[in-house]
């Protein structure tokens, strides 16, 4: 009997060992809860309100749904930039003088901090300043163009738009072309 009585207080004992005690059940809470207060709001910031990285996933999907329309529609769009005032509009083929006016008026303005720097295209060359335009064709065919876009902190990103693909390769950088 005096065998089972110090068996069953070892056992006891050690499962009082194994557990954790308050302070460090705190200590580990308080840590977490400080790493979610320094991370979350970069996070927040780099995902939400960075307003280049906005303006190229906008962009992007403009893109590509300009592409498809195209082809669905059988019609030839044109994405317009105006370089000065940084804002960018669609037309088609078939608009009056009236819808293309609507459609300016109407045109997206890049956030402030957020510019166009310049559009190439391989028929015409770089544009930086005025208006420059890319066309997309009623088999979804883009000319071969890049966008620069550039924010005030100095970032800058360059979207290649491949010509039969329909495809937007994205590079956190300017890469020049000719």
């Amino acid at each position: 009997m005096r065998c089972k009585v110090s068996q069953t207080h070892i056992k006891e004992s050690k499962l009082e060992e194994n557990g954790y005690t308050f302070i460090e059940l705190t200590v580990v809470v308080f840590l977490i809860g400080l790493t979610l207060v320094l991370t979350v709001p970069k996070f927040r910031y780099a995902m939400l309100t960075d307003d280049l990285k906005a303006t190229v996933r906008r962009m992007v999907g403009t893109v590509r749904s300009l592409r498809n329309e195209a082809i669905r529609e059988q019609k030839i769009y044109t994405l317009h930039f105006d370089l000065e005032s940084n804002r960018f509009w669609i037309e088609s083929a078939d608009m009056t003088d009236e819808g293309r006016d609507l459609a300016y008026e109407k045109a997206f303005h890049l956030p402030e901090g957020v510019r166009i720097l310049d559009v190439w295209s391989g028929a015409r060359g770089k544009k930086v300043d005025g208006k420059a335009a890319i066309r997309f064709t009623k088999k979804g065919y883009i000319e071969q163009s890049v966008i620069h876009l550039a924010a005030e902190d100095g970032r800058e990103f360059t979207l290649e738009l491949s010509p039969f693909l329909g495809k937007v390769k994205v590079s956190e950088k300017y890469i020049e072309f000719e």
